[in-house]
């Protein structure tokens, strides 16, 4: 492989890795944002950790995919148009996430029946959350590259 050519390489793969964080981030946000306002409320209602965690992926969907339908509909997209691109951008980097972290949440002994005042509660929802996001990172590379995923919506920010 020539010299240029891997430079070309290189800087495609960084401007790529970058688009997948870039997408990534923006995903864990407002999964994160659900995540935690689920798992806070489903712990301070004293619900089971089967409901708890519904309520957490539920909210983590609604708030992962109005972090990419609202700009959209501030770029003047039509909602009807906003909302297939949200859930094709959106749908397997959330349900990765969600996967890990409610797992991550379970596995680790008494984070699910600890208080929202138990430190334990906090570390481990943050690790969990910490590494759904580097779970997906690999993913949503892979979709990007091949044009799905944040790719179908990138253009659509840019306005």
């Amino acid at each position: 492989m020539s010299h240029e050519h891997r430079h070309d390489r290189d800087a495609s793969d960084a401007s790529l890795n970058r688009l997948a964080v870039s997408a990534t981030l923006h995903c864990l946000t407002g999964c994160s944002i659900g995540e935690v306002l689920g798992m806070v409320l489903g712990t301070a209602l004293e619900w089971s950790n089967l409901a708890t965690i519904a309520l957490a992926i539920a909210l983590a969907f609604v708030f992962g995919y109005a972090f990419t339908i609202v700009p959209l509909l501030r770029a003047k997209l039509p909602l009807a148009r906003a909302l297939p691109l949200a859930f094709a951008a959106d749908t397997i980097s959330i349900t990765v996430m969600e996967i890990v972290d409610n797992l991550i949440m379970v596995a680790i002994p008494g984070a699910m029946e600890a208080g929202l005042a138990d430190p334990l509660f906090w570390a481990a929802l943050g690790f969990a959350l910490v590494v759904a996001g580097a779970a997906a990172f690999p993913v949503n590379r892979w979709l990007i590259k091949r044009g799905r995923g944040h790719a179908v919506v990138q253009e659509h920010h840019k306005h």
